[in-house]
């Protein structure tokens, strides 16, 4: 139904205006007495067979949504009835900021993607900790970013400022250096600057006190070296794991009339470049840490296919939006059918 009816009306308009209209309309709907139990009875599936511990902690399945989504944390009790593992909240800046100015959110039909230039538009995180104050069970990362007016040499701040705002409402953290939309914010993945942002956190007394685990994004646009650099990079600070990978610059392949937008790419054309670099950075890492999986997950397929290259763990997001909510019940059950198969 969502494909052949609702997805096609939807595209009809624009994207970030049909963002903010399914989230308010699934704000709505959960109000309804009897309707949050009803959509989590569609698309939920609990079994034990799909429960994973990883960085000392317990996922209730290995299918999340993506950083992205829920900028502002604004509905990740509700979205987790959708049958997520996890929500991922942010990227959030310790100051609000705009983003880019719009037009900055594009559809690629032809593709199956979507390229984005919003550049970490958010409250700022002191106003998506009280939102975080009404958690209802949901697992939660908190994906944090540095401020657009902030140089690199003062990134540092920004990241400690959101860690120690975050701290008590999210389960694990996600350093966001990868996002093509902030200016010289990629420059941060270079091996020194990187290692003393996150030797930062890790150093931080709160996680002295009692570490959470912290994940760094990547971008997949990485060399094979500096890729070798990044495993190295894990293995140097102690951080929990990798999420791999961020959206791409890339262009390549597209069919699309808006392929020439500036931003990042998202969807089904980065599939297989994502799974290339968990499989790379789990064959050079010897799996010696986690990796979570997301780019291009439109499928059940797609979701298998970057467990076995190494992810402990999948997200979605632009294929939650091309597929619908039944995307991920369809993982999980495929997940079970799989195992029940072995």
């Amino acid at each position: 139904m969502y494909r052949y009816f609702i997805r096609p009306l939807l595209f009809q308009f624009d994207p970030e205006k049909v963002h903010h209209f399914t989230f308010s309309f699934i704000k709505w709907i959960n109000r309804i007495p009897g309707m949050r139990a009803l959509i989590t009875a569609l698309y939920s599936v609990k079994d034990p067979g799909l429960e994973r511990e990883v960085f000392g902690l317990k996922f209730s399945n290995p299918v999340g949504l993506a950083a992205g989504f829920d900028k502002d944390a604004r509905l990740y009790n509700e979205l987790s009835g959708f049958g997520f593992g996890f929500v991922e909240i942010g990227t959030l800046t310790p100051k609000p900021q705009p983003g880019n100015p719009p037009k900055r959110l594009f559809r690629l039909k032809e593709d199956s993607a979507i390229i984005n230039r919003m550049g970490f538009n958010n409250g700022g995180v002191e106003a998506a900790v009280e939102r975080l104050k009404k958690n209802k069970g949901v697992l939660i990362g908190g994906n944090i970013g540095k401020n657009k007016v902030t140089s690199n040499e003062e990134a540092g701040d920004d990241y400690r400022k959101c860690f120690e705002a975050l701290y008590a409402y999210v389960d694990y953290f996600v350093v966001n250096v990868s996002s093509p939309n902030t200016p010289n914010l990629r420059a941060l993945q270079d091996k020194e600057p990187l290692e003393q942002l996150l030797h930062g956190l890790q150093q931080h007394p709160l996680q002295l006190e009692r570490a959470k685990p912290i994940l760094l994004k990547i971008a997949p646009d990485l060399t094979d070296n500096q890729l070798r650099d990044i495993v190295a990079i894990v293995k140097e600070t102690g951080i929990a794991g990798v999420i791999a990978t961020n959206t791409t610059i890339s262009r390549e392949g597209l069919a699309s009339s808006n392929r020439s937008e500036t931003g990042g790419l998202s969807g089904k054309p980065m599939r297989e470049r994502s799974t290339d670099v968990i499989r790379f950075l789990h064959k050079e890492s010897g799996g010696s840490f986690p990796i979570i999986g997301v780019g291009g997950v439109h499928s059940p397929e797609d979701a298998l296919e970057k467990l076995e290259a190494g992810a402990s763990l999948v997200q979605v997001y632009t294929g939650f939006i091309y597929e619908g909510p039944s995307l991920v019940r369809r993982i999980n059950k495929a997940l079970l059918k799989t195992k029940a198969g072995k």
